[in-house]
């Protein structure tokens, strides 16, 4: 990266282009994309994975929630790991996969979002949120097809619609929208079967909150890297809400009180009671 002994900036930073960040960056310095970087002949070592996240609609926004635990390979690596993020102020994005290229990509995402809204003056549509990170999502396929790949699960409050919205990927950038509720990670499988049953249509935030964490708690009970709520070292999941009002996260003495709950019926009703009326 050359500099102008002048002082003045390069003249790529001046020149007329697209409010797009990565593609700037793609073009002046394509070398610090995570895409873009090659690995070095010889097996991948063992690297930290994330999982798992979980996504529920409710009447007036969704529901983000991941556990904190990482894993490598047996091996538990991270207890407190957050793997839900702000996105912007109206969407949130839970990451799962590679933890380290994941949350490199969530922070250049974030940076992504900001700089369309400064050069456009102007919040980009819930859509094309969702697009931008489908790209940048595909950019790592490289990467991906070596072993660290990265899937997010994306979510927000559709501005236009008045509505919350979900949004998976797959390891190419495919793009696909949920309805209702989805979930991603190695314990996703469990985590939906839970939610499946849980959720219900019209439910308010409260009730979506402890939708989530059930799920999450569903999926601790089957995935050995999926970490349940540890009450013992008061480690609780990332749980938020992006409403008309924007990204909340939920505190900790609240997702207490969730987990608490759903354990005193757990324990009166069996593993299989606490399920939403």
């Amino acid at each position: 990266m050359s500099h102008d002994s002048s002082g003045r900036l390069p003249g790529a930073f001046t020149a007329p282009g697209t409010s797009s960040f990565v593609e700037f960056l793609a073009g002046y310095a394509p070398h610090l994309l995570p895409g873009h970087r090659d690995l070095p002949p010889g097996e991948v070592p063992s690297f930290p994975h994330a999982t798992t996240i979980v996504a529920t609609s409710f009447d007036g926004g969704v529901v983000m929630a991941g556990d904190r635990r990482a894993t490598m390979g047996a091996m538990i690596a991270h207890r407190e790991i957050e793997k839900v993020f702000p996105a912007d102020e109206y969407s949130a994005v839970g990451i799962a996969g590679t933890a380290g290229i994941a949350v490199e990509l969530v922070r250049l995402f974030q940076l992504e979002l900001e700089h369309y809204e400064k050069i456009e003056g102007a919040l980009l549509s819930l859509d094309g949120k969702a697009n931008r990170l489908a790209a940048m999502i595909r950019s790592n396929l490289g990467l991906a097809i070596q072993g660290l790949a990265v899937v997010p699960l994306f979510a927000g409050y559709d501005l236009d619609r008045g509505v919350g919205r979900i949004f998976s990927y797959d390891v190419t950038g495919g793009r696909y929208e949920e309805h209702d509720f989805h979930a991603v990670g190695s314990g996703s499988v469990f985590a939906r079967g839970s939610l499946k049953k849980r959720w219900r249509a019209g439910q308010g935030a409260e009730d979506a909150v402890r939708t989530a964490v059930e799920a999450l708690v569903d999926a601790a009970d089957d995935d050995s890297a999926t970490g349940g709520p540890d009450t013992l070292r008061q480690i609780w999941p990332v749980v938020v809400t992006v409403t008309a009002e924007g990204y909340r996260r939920v505190p900790d003495a609240v997702l207490r009180d969730v987990v608490g709950d759903l354990e005193t019926v757990r324990r009166t009703q069996g593993p299989r009671g606490g399920g939403s009326s």
